[in-house]
């Protein structure tokens, strides 16, 4: 396993959405309607796949820029001064003076969670891709991964033709959307891909397949290479026709806030730096399993040393 260098060539360009995640966790009960939960444990964080997935990468050594949108607020705020001292070129980003920053409240419960969020200002994001700016970033860029919803299918099929043409790799994390699953346009944008990364209750969800195995298989006929995160269980993927599964390592977790999110960052790491498959894999369920271990995805990230001797341990 070849180390990841900062001064290689590799260059990753996560674009999506930012979030301040306030994060509720080591809740004593599941909230419902109607109640209270009480909870001493409480978090202010960088949310939302776009800060998890380029820390995550960042912090191994892959040389990363973060293209989003935040409000004149985030300016003086813990969530997003981390992800400016983290490494990531945040140069392309775009301030508004209109709306204040997505926000996301997360109520963790035991290794899930749920949320409520605030995104009027990301909506139309995918127009900073034609900024000129963002446009020299992702023609510098190896790798360019999508952390949010692509829709409307129509504007990201072109745009993300567009930056296929112009060289890098493309990824996508759309996570749970609903509205794009039952789009007919679905299987058009994931033969753009050379990733996808939905975890097992969305790969489910986005083919209406019954179990994971067929899911894989139904997504391997689009995208060239699936991979579908199966939390503790590990991950699985498939490359030219053969599947390859990695197991995950046994943790204590406490909040799975932007775990899938950090499986990204670790497996994009990898595979900037030429790993083989199985190893970007098991890259990813250990960066997705320690950042279970803390509240919010980016608060447990390994140091290279620390994610080499514990790969060596889980192969």
């Amino acid at each position: 396993m070849a180390a990841a260098s900062t001064h290689s060539s590799s260059k990753l360009v996560v674009f999506g959405e930012f979030f301040i995640d306030l994060v509720f966790y080591d809740l004593p009960d599941v909230p419902r309607l109607g109640e209270e939960v009480k909870t001493r444990r409480f978090a202010e964080f960088p949310g939302g796949g776009l800060a998890t997935t380029a820390l995550v990468a960042s912090a191994l050594g892959t040389p990363t820029a973060a293209i989003t949108r935040i409000g004149e607020d985030a300016r003086l705020s813990p969530a997003w001064l981390k992800l400016a001292s983290g490494g990531v070129s945040i140069e392309a980003c775009e301030f508004s003076s209109r709306l204040p920053t997505a926000r996301t409240v997360c109520a963790a419960y035991r290794s899930d969670r749920m949320m409520i969020t605030h995104d009027a200002l990301n909506q139309g994001l995918h127009k900073l891709l034609s900024h000129p700016a963002v446009r020299r970033q992702l023609r510098k860029s190896k790798h360019v991964h999508l952390a949010c919803d692509l829709t409307p299918t129509a504007t990201w099929l072109s745009l993300i033709r567009r930056i296929h043409d112009e060289g890098p790799t493309i990824s996508s994390d759309i996570g749970w959307s609903p509205r794009l699953f039952r789009s007919p346009d679905l299987y058009s944008l994931l033969g753009e891909l050379d990733f996808t990364f939905p975890n097992k209750v969305e790969a489910l969800a986005m083919t209406g397949e019954k179990t994971v195995d067929q899911a894989l298989k139904k997504l391997a006929r689009k995208v060239r290479v699936p991979v579908i995160k199966l939390g503790a269980a590990g991950s699985l993927a498939v490359q030219n026709g053969k599947v390859v599964r990695a197991r995950s390592i046994r943790v204590n977790a406490i909040d799975a806030t932007g775990a899938g999110d950090a499986f990204n960052g670790g497996f994009l790491h990898g595979h900037l730096a030429g790993w083989p498959l199985e190893t970007c894999l098991r890259a990813g369920n250990i960066c997705g399993a320690l950042a279970t271990t803390a509240a919010g995805g980016s608060s447990a990230i390994p140091t290279p040393t620390k994610l080499r001797k514990l790969m060596r341990s889980a192969a």
